[in-house]
């Protein structure tokens, strides 16, 4: 569905994205995550042939997407970070006006949507609250009836209410159509339990790309008793470690439980408790503190 091969970006000197390269397979729902600034909108950018890579190449559905971006995108559901539409156009409009885009827009669905979500169909859009257009946006996009969706940080700026409407929606989408999913977001705590693979961005690099049970078994919070030092964790990837008066806490990047109990049987340690990571935890061990990758 996705694949971006060495791709760099950036905008006049300054590089935004580092020889990126990963590949989204038909069915997934990749999240891909990063800090303001770490390159996860100009990724959706290359991927929508709406900018052009430096170096390397960003495919949609095995072509080019900066080569043949009008062919491509009829087979694609956008959600942009702010969704914006003529203020004067209602959602009836709009639906009118992307059904002529797409040929199997699915307009009864898209009434049905907005019924469900309270959403006055005739309102203009300039006069919906921003939840209400976030709604709005990721309707058009699902009745399109897309291969592939793709969401640009779609919960920015919206209460926690709205961020969970809009999840349940997409969530809604997925279980019915199994429709592959791009989606870049802030909300980590709410893409943890949709997600089935996750990338992470650091500085423009790509530092953690695979299934999302996958990364959340090799991260681990290990509090260690009085004495432990950071050197004596070197047969682990240690992503943090801090030493203080009751004992030694660290963020372990390639946690295996049988390798871990043999050091720790080795070392003489009782008193260890492990615990397993959220993805939000995981991420601010890599992409804030800059654990290495």
């Amino acid at each position: 569905m996705i694949a971006f091969e060495g791709l760099s970006a950036g905008y006049g000197a300054r590089r935004v994205l580092e020889e990126v390269s990963f590949a989204v397979e038909p069915g997934a729902v990749y999240a891909l995550l990063g800090r303001n600034g770490a390159g996860k909108t100009t990724a959706v950018r290359c991927l929508l042939g709406l900018a052009r890579p430096s170096a390397g190449r960003a495919l949609l559905f095995g072509s080019d997407s900066w080569a043949h971006r009008a062919e491509l995108l009829a087979r694609v559901g956008v959600v942009a970070e702010e969704p914006d539409a003529p203020p004067s156009m209602s959602a009836d409009e709009l639906a009118r006006f992307s059904a002529r885009l797409y040929p199997r827009f699915d307009r009864r669905g898209f009434d049905a949507r907005l019924r469900r979500l309270g959403i006055a169909p005739r309102a203009p859009f300039g006069r919906l609250s921003k939840g209400e257009k976030a709604q709005v946006a990721l309707a058009l996009a699902i009745c399109a009836a897309p291969d592939l969706l793709v969401l640009d940080d779609p919960t920015l700026g919206l209460d926690a209410v709205a961020r969970r409407e809009l999840f349940a929606e997409l969530v809604g989408q997925i279980a019915d159509r199994g429709t592959t999913t791009f989606i870049t977001t802030h909300d980590l705590a709410g893409i943890e339990g949709i997600a089935s693979h996750v990338g992470i961005l650091r500085d423009g690099r790509l530092v953690v790309n695979d299934e999302i049970e996958a990364v959340k078994a090799t991260f681990r919070h290990v509090r260690l008793g009085r004495g432990v030092s950071g050197p004596e964790l070197a047969p682990f990837r240690t992503l943090r470690v801090r030493a203080g008066l009751v004992g030694t806490e660290a963020v372990l990047g390639s946690y295996d439980e049988a390798a871990f109990e043999r050091w720790r049987k080795n070392a003489g340690l009782e008193d260890v408790d492990v615990a397993a990571m959220s993805l939000e935890e995981i991420f601010a061990a890599v992409a804030v503190e800059g654990g290495p990758a």
